[in-house]
């Protein structure tokens, strides 16, 4: 028998009748078990980071315009060991 990973959504399975009933499953634990944690711990820093800008545009203009004018300094075999080295103990 060859098992494949492809699902067939056409074919359904209801239950039957008079089948014994399945327990549910237990909730997940939900988030405001961890509220008061977070609360206490974690808002000072949520609310800095709500503060601060997605990134800053004007500085990826600025620096995008800097190396179109070949002013700031690229070294792609760096990036490339940087990337390398970063992603390598991870694989």
């Amino acid at each position: 028998m060859k098992i494949t990973g492809v699902s067939t959504p056409s074919i359904s399975i209801t239950p039957q009748a008079g089948a014994g009933a399945v327990a549910a499953p237990a909730p997940a634990p939900s988030a405001a078990s961890s509220q008061p944690l977070e609360s206490a711990v974690l808002q000072p820093a949520q609310q800095a980071l709500r503060a601060l800008p997605d990134f800053d545009a004007a500085r990826v203009a600025e620096l995008r315009d800097a190396l179109s004018k070949g002013q700031l300094p690229f070294d792609a075999g760096r990036l490339a060991g940087l990337i390398q080295r970063f992603h390598g103990s991870q694989g």
